[in-house]
């Protein structure tokens, strides 16, 4: 763990595990409720100097953070697949734009914001500002463990916040890394500190409980965002949830195929779709569905799948648990109608956690494979023939994440995305994530948003002074 600056170990450790082969990695440190505590009273220490540090010094800092971070890509690179299993092209993706978050906050962190003016009476003068909201607890998941911690951690930093981080216990390597990075460039002792545990609930709660804690940041489920958000109110402690998705391709019969499959791929297959924003449900027009089933089963026939150490493009799910879930919901749709119509090859012999990629067609609208979070390689098909018909499958979700849409018009594929209820929406490409761009959902996926200015924003309180004004 890190906390006030110092490594320490904790009285229990708990195994990282390779999800493509079982093989241990390393032994961690088991963080409790007091060491929790400790991370907080180091972050309540640092908090006056960090909020007193120049915002042009802490820009600078966190720029170096992301030089050091592209300088150490491979190794980073090399660290995700090992721990998350995912390809190593995946891999160094994620680190670059992991990275790119500490650059788009520092540039973001010199760019102070406020009013000033005058009151309609003109008897005072008003003036508006924004503070750090103090000591930040931060959650992050195991599916991109170097992106999630980045993505909270550059914009609370920026904001003169300091930070208690509690990353997945899958995948705590990468946290601890990042860790590292920070404090090479600079980070200041107690301004950043990483507790990893087993004991999510109980640390978590702890964080909550503490009143030096006034801001929880946390992706990862809806239901144990829910579970968060009710402790969270028992203190009125600001929230910021990045929760589950459902995402909705849609294909019109006018869009290019090529390009849609393309995205498809992107969208669908990154990560082995264990990702929030995943392609969830496609919904192909009817007349352009058997046409783009090909071509996309085509390309899913082609993926290699394996571990990242072989250059396959798909690697395992993260648990046995992962992998039982993905196959409940396939068999769960083939005893409803469905049809798998592609499948990707899985080599013989691998003792991971890996599922073949596959195509569904013939998806009823209410299967579960449809109206669940899949979080793997599995594209279940939905043909629609009106829009009207195509707006109410898609926005029958309590999920409101990501949503994808290819069109041939772009004002079709614009009216379109208006009309789905999601907070980001692809036009034409399957990738929605910048670190330049408010990242967040809506409905059940979410309050608030990462990345761009209303990222920083989350982690400040806006004050204003009311000054009395006699005149000239």
């Amino acid at each position: 763990m890190l906390i006030g600056g110092r490594w320490r170990a904790a009285a229990a450790t708990f195994t990282v595990d390779d999800p493509a082969t079982g093989a241990v990695l390393a032994h961690v440190s088991d963080g409790s409720r007091q060491d929790a505590h400790d991370a907080v009273t180091a972050a309540s220490e640092a908090a006056a100097g960090w909020r007193r540090t120049a915002p042009r010094q802490r820009a600078e800092t966190l720029r170096r953070a992301y030089e050091l971070m592209i300088a150490d890509a491979d190794r980073l690179a090399a660290l995700i697949a090992a721990e998350n299993g995912k390809s190593l092209a995946d891999a160094a993706g994620e680190v670059a734009y992991a990275a790119e978050f500490f650059r788009w906050f520092s540039e973001e962190t010199a760019r102070t914001s406020g009013s000033y003016g005058e009151s309609p009476a003109g008897d005072t003068r008003i003036v508006v500002t924004h503070r750090p909201v103090g000591v930040a607890a931060l959650v992050t998941p195991w599916n991109f463990p170097a992106a999630m911690a980045t993505r909270k951690i550059a914009p609370a930093l920026a904001a003169g916040c300091t930070v208690v981080l509690k990353p997945a216990s899958q995948t705590p390597l990468t946290a601890l890394a990042v860790a590292r990075i920070l404090a090479a460039a600079g980070v200041p002792d107690g301004v950043v500190n990483v507790v990893p545990t087993t004991d999510s609930r109980g640390v978590v709660a702890a964080w909550l409980a503490d009143q030096r804690v006034r801001k929880i940041s946390f992706t990862g489920s809806t239901e144990v965002g829910r579970a968060l958000l009710k402790q969270a109110a028992d203190r009125v402690v600001n929230s910021s949830m990045e929760l589950g998705g459902n995402a909705p391709f849609i294909v019109t019969e006018d869009a290019d195929l090529e390009e849609a499959v393309a995205g498809a791929m992107v969208a669908k297959f990154r990560n082995g779709g264990q990702a929030c924003t995943a392609a969830n449900r496609f919904y192909v027009h009817a007349d352009v569905a058997d046409a783009f089933v090909a071509k996309l089963g085509a390309a899913v026939e082609q993926l290699t799948v394996g571990p990242a150490a072989s250059g396959a493009q798909v690697g395992p799910l993260i648990s046995a648990t992962a992998v039982e879930d993905v196959r409940a919901l396939v068999d769960a749709a083939v005893a409803g109608g469905a049809t798998v119509t592609h499948r990707a090859a899985v080599p013989a012999g691998l003792t991971g956690h890996f599922v073949a990629p596959v195509v569904l067609c013939d998806v009823p609208p209410d299967s579960p494979v449809v109206t669940e979070e899949i979080f793997g390689p599995v594209a279940p098909i939905v043909t629609w023939r009106h829009e009207d018909e195509l707006l109410g499958m898609v926005n029958g979700s309590e999920y409101g994440l990501a949503a994808y849409v290819y069109a041939g018009d772009l004002r079709r594929a614009l009216r379109l995305a208006e009309a789905v209820d999601a907070g980001m929406v692809g036009v034409g490409r399957g990738l929605v994530s910048d670190p330049a761009a408010p990242f967040g959902g809506v409905k059940q996926s979410g309050l608030g948003r990462e990345g761009a200015r209303q990222g920083l924003e989350e982690f400040t309180e806006t004050q204003y002074f009311s000054i009395g004004w006699s005149g000239a």
